[in-house]
């Protein structure tokens, strides 16, 4: 029968065995271990020496070892775990750092949206004032330029007229501390484009709930006076007499005076006014006390 030696795991002392014998349990002769006999090796090189296994333990299972060209195997995954981590710490950072601006610009970027929905108009950020009447009175004729006062009525709508040949619509009126009455375009500044009343310093109380009528024969009239304004030149005219007016004013209440007029004056230009007003009364500061 063929023989074959096999070493000890325990302490490699070497033992001849039978092949008959393979998987048989042997005593180690040198260290007593209880030891399964191998499988006799292929080769009959009798310089190659093959390994018992100690009898309660499995045999250890071999690799074949890479050849040429292999790939070697990858290695364990602590490293790539953190990476992994160190790469989520960088994105929370960053995500908190810029938490306000992506939100923020997600927001507007929905606004957005939201105003440009098909069939809509997007509102304007600033209300804008409309803008003034090309024309808002029809030149002189019969019917709005009459030197006579009867039949007249006064239209329930702002004051507005010509003036000088210009268009004229009032937009502020006042009455002064020496008695004269105020009817402009404008809200600020010098009197540039509209008229002016003289009541030759009448208080504004004895005006209140009164109606005067001005016809072209009055001997003695309240001047009247008109204002306008040609490229950075400014005219004024002056009527003592000879035109036909009709104030009419309401009751007096937290320093305003509702009024109405009807003006028309011997211009070349034919200028009228009509329509209602409310006077902003000024009274004089009380003196400072020492």
């Amino acid at each position: 029968m063929s023989e074959f030696k096999y070493a000890c795991p325990v302490c490699g002392q070497h033992m001849k065995c039978d092949v008959s014998q393979s998987g048989s349990v042997m005593e180690c002769p040198t260290c007593f271990q209880k030891i399964t006999v191998p499988q006799a090796p292929v080769s009959h090189d009798t310089k190659f020496i093959i390994t018992g296994t100690k009898v309660g333990e499995r045999p250890a299972t071999k690799f074949p070892e890479p050849g040429p060209g292999s790939v070697p195997a990858a290695k364990g995954f602590p490293g790539a775990l953190v990476v992994v981590v160190i790469l989520i710490f960088i994105g929370a950072a960053v995500a908190f750092v810029y938490h306000g601006t992506i939100f923020k610009s997600k927001s507007s970027s929905a606004t957005v949206a939201s105003d440009t929905t098909v069939g809509s108009n997007p509102s304007p950020a600033k209300t804008q004032k409309p803008p003034k009447p090309g024309s808002v009175a029809p030149p002189a004729s019969d019917t709005n330029w009459m030197l006579n006062l009867e039949g007249v009525e006064i239209p329930d709508a702002p004051a507005a007229g010509r003036i000088h040949g210009q268009d004229f619509l009032a937009e502020r009126a006042n009455f002064s501390t020496n008695g004269t009455l105020t009817i402009r375009a404008g809200t600020r500044g010098t009197v540039e484009f509209g008229l002016t009343v003289n009541f030759s310093g009448a208080a504004v109380e004895s005006l209140a709930g009164q109606a005067i009528n001005v016809a072209t024969n009055a001997e003695k009239a309240a001047r009247v006076m008109l204002r306008w304004k040609e490229g950075n030149q400014t005219g004024r005219e002056n009527f003592d007499g000879g035109y036909a007016m009709r104030l009419e004013f309401g009751a007096l209440a937290n320093s305003l005076l509702p009024g109405k007029i009807y003006l028309c004056t011997p211009d070349a230009a034919k200028s009228y006014v009509a329509g209602t007003f409310n006077v902003e009364i000024r009274r004089p500061r009380p003196p400072r006390q020492n």
